[in-house]
């Protein structure tokens, strides 16, 4: 099913098919109870997750869940206090002021707080005579004053203490998010470091300090540089205008405008701190391997210590009904779509439990009436739906594609005709309760993931929900007839939407600045506050690590001459079940093509649409991935229909009829799919460019059929590859309980002899790299650069230094580079570098490195990634804090579930034939610093690189880069090996 925009998790639950549906509703109610300490707390009786929510006397909400997957709690922080809630002089303040929070406070980040105080009063008071200022010269004079006090300020305090010490910890995920109503900070953590991290956080929360403020600011204003060169979030401001025409929703971004950026003020920035970041508009979450009683008594001698402050939550306005649809246009470069949007009630209300449905029943991925009339029939290049619900407002929204030759308008009338059809109640009977199974089925998926419940407790704290209503929802959603449905639709679904047109073309209102020429500034990294020096010395429970034994946890049968891989489901009644062919499009480039058209037929008794409806019925998703070297024909699901499943699956797999109608339309898919790739700047980059540095002209992404040699393909050969697959040699593995149910289904249904060996693979040549630039245009504000090099053949015995590599120099917030690249001098807002190992014996590791930044930034981001990959700056604080924490992370991970067949067979391919994972552990425990010097010497420092750029050709400096090797500018046609035929219509 698809992915929902919310997510109810369950432990154990009952789940029927459509076909016997009367399922016992569970009675819900709220039970008050007191703990083994005398802590007060709520939890709902039938509840799956088993949830405790604590309320602290300061006020602090506290929501414990258990989860023993893994020795790891997921954790969030969140606040109630989002974007809606910045003054609108102040715009973006809430989501700058999140990243202040990664700074420190009084008693770490500093040398010397009372001497750094002085210095950050002055930084605050010259911004406020910055924001008053209105001439730009001495607007300017007042900013290189800033500058120079901020300089002077860097060498007391001490660069990213926060991310060193919650790094040590093992911690995962480390990050943070602002959206309309809340602010929320992440970590997940091994559950040993449970009471460290709690004092760090406290400590963290307990005062506010503005410091390496300007750089931070700069950071931001690339962030918003990138949401400048993203059409969704043209398209998405545009429809909150159109809905929210009078709500912050609509007329505030959370990044904020580019002139509030630039005139900040510190003094509100604290002001918004105090007024909200109080316990009683915050929660602290934790999900995963805890106890009850021993974990709310650690939060409450942590954050138990915070003071109550009354809180007043801004009264937001009161929209008007939408009279009549109002519709705007924005343009970009990136492929056109069309949004639809019908405004609702808020979270909680009776709209937004029949709009879930609504939205299920018209796109579930597999039978809703957009999948069926329109993704299935390819009426359209895609569409579907989702709902969003907020504290004062929700809002069911579409979205459409459209094929070649078809315009948006088209689009939108054929999306509003499936909601016509929900309206006059042209949708079968089962379908609403084969809607309502398949949200219970993704409750049981979605409980096996701690941080899946985490996150729907952050919308329960955040929209003021009461978890009893949040997990009762499906069941009352049964209550809702046919009849009850319709007539909803024709009240809600009238001529009272927005659309937005996102059409491709140059963009308005882009806002370009110049470079503020920022002095870097000092990261102190060879010191450390007595709060640090103080938390490391805390000891924290002893947690070994756990390596899995493959031959003992993965059982290996044979069933019908071919073998069967089976790892227990010990949690539900859901099972994956994979036929497995070791070979892939590198064996036959038509193989993929040919696959992905078996989902737009049907077989001589079915058509496509039943195959499809006939698998929702069942519970059960079918698919198939294809890459280079593998295929895998998979259904996931219910157990209990494991054998129905597949027989159906070999019923379509034996029995497809070629569709000349269909095929034609698949042919105008792929010719438009590929124009869309074509003005995607992420694809050009990222798998374009990144392929062609590595591969040069000859390689599989360049290795494709013309537009014209698929059009003239006879389908029927596509259809008779497809049934030939089944003929050559394969292999099963199935994950769920009961493997004599999975062998008797395979025996029924899956019928072979004669099993063939796999066609000649295609071999494409990894080239060496160095002195290329290869560049591609394209209309965008930021640039982008990746330096790739190709390096040593793969040898398991540096996994471990590679490890600690990646986490030292180039992953994470307090890695070399992101220090560098933008703590100290600001140069970019994503910056990031890693050695990169080999997926297969044989083939050469590669490092890489990215910078994404302002056009007129680009050489000083260069020089400085360069410098650092030949010149690894050595830190002994940052190497220990690296190696802790590949070490934690490494005793919390636990290899469970299906990726233990996985992880066995991705080990394999690397011809590794034990789990190598102590080794690697025992490794890490004896590096010093001086063997990762070493380790980058040996295979980083030196290497030869090609650069892969996309920007703006208009604003690049080609000359500076010329500096890095020679330079080839790649059209986007030549660069995919696309030809550039007139537009392809109907």
């Amino acid at each position: 099913m698809k992915k929902l925009f919310f997510t109810f998790l369950a432990v154990s639950i009952g789940f029927v098919s459509c076909k016997n549906s009367s399922t016992s509703k569970e009675a819900y109610t709220v039970e008050n109870s007191t703990d083994a300490n005398g802590y007060a707390y709520e939890s709902v009786s039938n509840d799956p997750t088993g949830t405790r929510k604590y309320t602290l006397e300061n006020g602090l909400t506290v929501y414990l869940s258990q989860n023993r997957t893994e020795p790891k709690i997921q954790t969030f922080i969140p606040v109630r206090a989002g974007s809606v809630y910045d003054p609108a002089d102040n715009t973006g303040l809430a989501h700058y002021l999140e990243h202040m929070l990664f700074k420190g406070s009084d008693e770490f980040g500093t040398q010397d707080w009372e001497a750094e105080k002085v210095l950050l009063d002055s930084i605050s008071n010259l911004y406020e005579q910055h924001k008053s200022e209105t001439d730009i010269d001495k607007k300017k004079e007042i900013y290189q004053l800033i500058d120079k006090v901020s300089n002077d300020a860097s060498k007391i305090s001490i660069a990213n203490e926060y991310d060193k010490m919650v790094g040590a910890l093992g911690a995962q995920g480390t990050n943070a998010w602002t959206w309309h109503e809340e602010t929320v900070y992440v970590n997940k953590i091994p559950s040993n470091a449970l009471e460290k991290w709690l004092h760090l956080e406290s400590e963290r929360f307990s005062q506010l300090v503005l410091r390496i403020f300007h750089t931070e600011l700069e950071a931001v204003y690339e962030e918003f540089n990138r949401g400048q060169d993203s059409d969704f979030r043209r398209a998405s401001y545009a429809m909150g205008d159109l809905l929210f025409p009078t709500h912050p929703y609509g007329q505030q971004t959370t990044i904020g405008t580019s002139e509030h950026l630039k005139n900040p003020s510190m003094v509100a920035i604290h002001n918004y701190f105090e007024k909200y970041y109080v316990p009683n508009n915050m929660a602290v979450i934790l999900v995963g391997d805890l106890d009850f009683e021993e974990t709310i008594k650690m939060v409450d001698a942590t954050f138990g210590k915070f003071e109550y402050e009354e809180v007043e939550h801004p009264t937001r306005p009161t929209e008007e009904p939408l009279a009549n649809a109002v519709e705007a246009e924005v343009f970009g470069p990136e492929n056109e779509r069309v949004n639809i949007a019908f405004r609702a009630d808020a979270i909680g209300s009776e709209d937004e439990m029949k709009v879930v449905l609504i939205d299920m029943l018209l796109n579930n991925s597999a039978a809703g009436l957009i999948d069926l009339n329109l993704n299935k029939q390819q009426l359209v290049q895609n569409a579907g739906s989702y709902t969003q619900f907020l504290n004062d407002y929700g809002a069911h929204y579409f979205y459409g594609n459209p094929k070649s030759g078809q315009t948006l308008e088209e689009v939108k009338d054929l999306i509003l005709e499936q909601i016509e059809e929900i309206k006059k109640g042209n949708f079968e009977d089962w379908l609403v309760d084969a809607v309502i199974n398949d949200l219970k089925l993704s409750q049981m998926r979605n409980y096996e993931d701690a941080s899946n419940l985490a996150y729907d407790l952050v919308n329960t704290f955040v929209h003021f929900q009461d978890w009893k209503d949040r997990i009762s929802m499906f069941d009352r959603m049964k209550d809702l007839t046919k009849e009850d449905i319709v007539a909803f639709a024709n009240e809600f679904y009238k001529d009272n939407y927005a659309v937005v047109y996102k059409r491709q073309g140059e963009p308005s209102n882009v806002v370009k600045v110049e470079n503020p020429g920022i002095t870097p500034i000092e990261l102190n990294r060879d010191k450390k506050s007595e709060f640090m020096a103080s938390f490391e010395q805390m000891e924290t429970p002893n947690l070994e690590p756990v390596f899995v034994n493959y031959e003992e946890a993965i059982s290996t049968d044979e069933v019908s001459d071919i073998e069967l891989a089976f790892v227990e489901n010990p949690q539900n009644d859901l099972m994956e079940f994979n036929i497995i062919f070791d070979m892939g499009s590198d064996n036959d480039k038509l193989l993929p093509i040919a696959l992905d058209y078996l989902k737009y037929i049907g077989t001589n008794t079915m058509s496509a649409e039943d195959v499809s409806k006939e698998f929702y019925k069942l519970g059960v998703d079918y698919g198939v991935r294809v890459n280079n070297d593998r295929t895998i024909v998979y259904l996931n699901g219910l157990r209990e229909n494991l054998d129905k499943g597949l027989a159906l699956l070999e019923n379509l797999w034996d029995n497809a009829q070629a569709d000349k109608e269909a095929f034609d339309k698949y042919v105008l898919k792929i010719a438009k799919g590929r124009e869309d790739t074509k003005s995607n700047k992420g694809a050009i980059l990222w798998t374009g460019l990144f392929n062609y540095g590595m591969y040069g002209e000859e390689s599989s992404l360049r290795d494709i059929y013309t537009i014209a040699e698929l059009k003239a393909m006879n389908p029927d050969d596509l259809v008779n590859l497809v049934k030939e697959l089944k003929s050559y040699k394969h292999r099963f593995f199935y994950y769920g309980n009961n493997v004599n149910e999975a062998k008797d289904a395979i025996v029924a249904n899956h019928i072979v002899e004669g099993l063939k060996d796999y066609p000649p693979k295609k071999e494409y040549v990894k080239l060496e790299t160095g002195d290329n630039v290869f560049f591609t245009n394209y209309d965008m504000v930021q640039a982008e650069l990746v330096f790739l090099g190709k390096g040593d053949t793969f040898d398991p015995s540096k996994m471990a230094a590679t490890n600690v590599f990646n986490s030292y120099f180039g992953s994470g917030i307090s890695s070399i580079v992101f220090q560098e690249i933008r703590e100290s001098k600001s140069l970019a807002y994503s910056a990031f570098s890693a050695h990169m190992m080999a997926s297969k014996a044989g083939d050469p590791n590669y490092t890489y490195a990215y910078v994404g930044t302002q056009a007129n930034k680009l050489n000083e981001a260069v020089d400085a990634m360069l410098d650092l990959m030949n010149n690894m700056p050595e830190a002994e604080e940052n190497f220990n804090s690296a190696k802790e924490a590949t070490l934690n992370k490494m005793a919390a991970a636990r290899t469970t579930k299906q990726d233990i067949f996985w992880s066995y067979e991705r080990m394999k391919k690397r011809g590794i034939s034990e789990n190598n994972g102590e080794e690697i552990y025992n490794s890490v425990k004896d590096m010093e610093l001086a063997d990762l010097s070493s380790f980058f010497k040996e295979n980083i420092s030196g290497t030869e690189y090609n650069v892969m750029v996309v920007g703006n050709k208009n604003d690049l400096d080609i000359n500076a880069l010329e500096k890095l090797g020679k330079v080839k500018e790649l059209d986007v046609d030549y660069l995919f090996n696309y030809e550039t035929p007139p537009p392809i219509k109907d």
